[in-house]
């Protein structure tokens, strides 16, 4: 059974500066989250305690505990990288598959053109 919910945001999705702002927005949270696990991982694999990871990129053990916990954070790409090289990893762009082109691309181009 679709809920009410879901029905709205499929009518929502029809407006192309809805669904631009929508795949914006789902992306942006997603490609954070991944890379916040990713990095909480790698951090936890290498055997450093936050306050350690703090220490080596020269911020307040505050901050990686933030980075790392809060439900909801908006890292620079520039604390991201350096997080990244403390634990010997850089950040790169993949391409999305098709897939994922057409759920998040193509309603952003839509928009612009709209």
């Amino acid at each position: 059974m679709v809920s009410e919910f879901w029905r709205d945001l499929e009518s929502d999705l029809t407006n192309p500066e809805f669904a631009r702002e929508f795949a914006a927005e789902s992306i942006r949270i997603a490609t954070i989250d991944t890379l916040v696990n990713q990095l909480d991982e790698a951090r936890e694999t290498a055997g450093l305690s936050k306050a350690a990871l703090a220490r080596a990129i020269g911020v307040d053990p505050a901050v990686i505990r933030r980075l790392l916990s809060a439900p909801s954070v908006n890292p620079t790409l520039g604390m991201l990288a350096e997080v990244a090289a403390a634990l010997g990893f850089r950040v790169r762009l993949e391409p999305m598959d098709a897939e994922d082109r057409a759920k998040i691309t193509e309603p952003m181009l839509r928009a612009a053109v709209a």
